[in-house]
């Protein structure tokens, strides 16, 4: 009886895969790939000569058999097209096969893309919920964001740059202007982690065309707090402007602490001028 190992690989640096990653790939019987392509190119950069074989999304329920067959003479890796196998894959299906057929299970950790993200955004990272690749269609994605909107921890998504603007629009109409990151390209050459807010980050992206692959990182809902009334708000955004503080920064100054949002503020200020 063969074992199955969750071989995690690289996100975009294929410099980062751990020792022990290498070894099993190499002693193992089989590789089973979600993207051959980046397989074999990981395996000629790496030396290792182990047949590869094709397990994704559009043949998964095909092929399913083909490597619990492999299981019963040998071990098998499994790799993800990057990361770590079984999160947000076909993976899944193959894991559960195999512990239903009492197969062991061994995972080699490594590089995964949303603790990647999560740790370089800033945002607090000691309890997060990763909801995976947001849903295409609008009113599903919309759904999923208002089943979440009350969550107190962060929140980490994946998303497609032709969709990111459509997202981030729907993001700020349901969960509200909060905390983001935006990370892109993670350990790859053009690497960026945008930081801002919500609102922020849609006006950066209609002036710079989204490319690459996208990791979101959004603040969890803010506590409940007194919301200020509107000559409280008014004084305090009058304070930091005597101060000297630009009118955007103030009204955010204000949006943290008064329960307005920063458009509400914003506009009050203009109001007043």
């Amino acid at each position: 009886m063969g074992t199955l190992y969750l071989v995690a690989t690289p996100i975009g640096n294929l410099e980062d895969i751990t020792l022990r990653a290498l070894r099993i790939l190499k002693e193992v019987a089989l590789i089973a790939a979600e993207d051959t392509r980046r397989a074999r190119i990981l395996a000629r950069r790496y030396e290792i000569e182990t047949p590869i074989t094709s397990y994704f999304e559009g043949n998964k329920l095909t092929k399913l058999e083909a490597v619990l067959r492999a299981l019963e003479t040998g071990d098998v890796a499994l790799i993800s097209e990057a990361g770590m196998p079984g999160l947000s894959d076909p993976g899944y299906e193959l894991i559960r096969a195999a512990i239903e057929r009492g197969y062991p299970i061994v995972p080699i950790p490594g590089p995964s893309a949303p603790v990647t993200a999560l740790v370089v955004s800033g945002l607090p990272s000691d309890s997060f919920l990763y909801l995976g690749f947001l849903p295409r269609r609008r009113g599903e994605r919309r759904r999923l964001l208002a089943e979440v909107s009350q969550e107190r921890r962060t929140l980490i998504a994946f998303e497609a740059p032709h969709r990111l603007r459509d997202s981030l629009a729907d993001i700020e109409a349901v969960l509200g202007d909060r905390p983001l990151a935006v990370c892109r390209e993670l350990t790859k050459l053009h690497e960026e982690v945008w930081r801002g807010t919500i609102a922020e980050a849609r006006a950066h992206f209609d002036e710079v065309e989204p490319r690459g692959e996208f990791t979101l990182v959004v603040g969890g809902a803010p506590e409940e707090r007194e919301r200020w009334d509107e000559g409280r708000v008014r004084a305090a955004l009058d304070e930091l402007l005597a101060q000297g503080m630009p009118r955007p920064a103030a009204a955010r100054r204000v949006a943290e602490a008064s329960g307005w949002s920063r458009a509400e503020v914003y506009k009050l200020g203009l109001s007043a001028r």
